[in-house]
């Protein structure tokens, strides 16, 4: 890549994706001698880390999410595009939204993961997940008419149903939905009903790995356990769910089989790539791992298209510990800034060294006044520092390294 004569147009770029990776690209791109272009089917950035306090009440969306505009409003070389991205041309360097079409230099792709229901995605509608808004307000609704159809049912069975929460996945999500809806049920609405204890409730948080929040130590993981029962959340490990429906989910755990009455049935098991994975592996030939992310070069580009990079969640890097960097923020954030820096020195005829996340640490919030961290000396206050209007203090940290 070489600076554009002065009588052509600048370099340039192209992001598809607001999310963490491709904001903090723009953003890094903001100053530079090239025309950015951010395209995303939303027109605001939206703090997933908080989701599931707006699932649960405590937070609303305007304070989770941020207009794409007004964040990238300084930066006068960028544009804002609302659109899907449908298909890439990378020989004629084009990406093709439902009516316009968009002629790059560099691309960047930055389009996430959506919920994996491992071949089951007649679960989805029974057992939401928790990735956008309209999931979190819908999560939201289910939980508050949970407790409000309680108080209405006179069948002791039925209410028991009602008063039952199972979700399933112990990583962060799962672990935080899980404390959260402990604290409504055993502490906020404690004594707003009156024909229902609401302290009856059971939160069931559902494991198939030995231990929850697998990422993390084992210690960490025992804490969080511990944190967890103190709360009144029942955790079940080596749990498999193999059905869901008619209010009934069917598990396994070794050669027992349950079925659970459960009324409100919330899904944080897992992931898997956006749409563009595809559309990326089947116009350029890119390699995709089991989940659908696109496998990526040591500097985050496809192999034989250089000018066509892949960051956050959506890219599977396995060049460091040769294993996938974990799908987090921090993640997604340096891999947006490194590409930038990437596009910068290629312009300015130089090289630049391959990528190398710098961990930053982990942490799963439990409640209102417990959460493990990992590596808190570096992480909480980047996160602190990223999260609107965040106002919200913990009393107590488990922390390792």
């Amino acid at each position: 890549m070489a600076d554009a004569p002065q009588n052509q147009s600048p370099h340039h770029v192209v992001i598809v994706g607001g999310g963490f990776g491709g904001l903090y690209a723009a953003q890094a791109l903001g100053r530079a001698s090239v025309k950015v272009t951010l395209v995303d089917k939303r027109n605001f950035h939206l703090f997933q880390p908080l989701l599931y306090q707006v699932a649960t009440g405590s937070l609303s969306p305007a304070d989770i999410s941020s207009p794409l505009r007004a964040v990238l409003s300084k930066d006068r070389n960028t544009k804002v595009l609302l659109g899907e991205v449908k298909d890439i041309d990378p020989q004629q360097q084009k990406i093709f939204l439902p009516n316009e079409e968009l002629t790059y230099d560099t691309l960047i792709v930055a389009t996430g993961v959506s919920h994996h229901y491992f071949g089951n995605e007649q679960w989805a509608t029974v057992a939401p997940g928790l990735k956008t808004i309209e999931n979190a307000l819908e999560i939201r609704r289910r939980i508050f008419w949970a407790f409000e159809a309680a108080e209405k049912e006179k069948d002791a069975e039925k209410r028991r149903a009602w008063l039952t929460f199972a979700i399933v996945g112990g990583g962060p999500t799962g672990v935080e939905l899980a404390g959260a809806i402990a604290e409504l049920a055993f502490s906020t609405l404690k004594k707003d009903f009156r024909d229902i204890d609401t302290t009856e409730t059971k939160i069931l948080l559902l494991e198939g790995a030995d231990r929850i929040l697998p990422p993390y130590s084992p210690e960490l993981s025992a804490k969080a356990l511990s944190a967890l029962e103190k709360l009144g959340v029942t955790v079940q490990t080596k749990t498999i769910v193999t059905d869901i429906g008619n209010n009934i989910i069917t598990t396994k755990q070794g050669d027992r089989i349950e079925e659970i009455h459960a009324r409100t049935i919330l899904w944080a098991a897992g992931v898997k790539a956006s749409k563009m994975g595809k559309v990326l592996a089947e116009r350029t030939g890119a390699e995709l791992d089991r989940v659908g992310r696109v496998v990526v070069q040591p500097d985050l580009s496809i192999p034989n298209y250089p000018n066509i990079f892949v960051i956050g969640d959506l890219a599977s890097f396995s060049h460091q510990d040769n294993k996938p960097l974990p799908g987090i923020a921090p993640v997604a954030m340096q891999e947006g800034e490194y590409v930038a820096k990437l596009i910068k020195k290629r312009l300015a005829g130089q090289t630049a060294p391959t990528f190398r996340y710098v961990e930053t640490g982990s942490l799963a919030v439990i409640g209102r006044n417990a959460a493990v961290v990992d590596y808190c000396h570096f992480f909480i206050p980047k996160v602190l520092h990223e999260i609107p209007n965040f106002n919200h203090k913990f009393n107590l940290f488990f922390c390792l390294g």
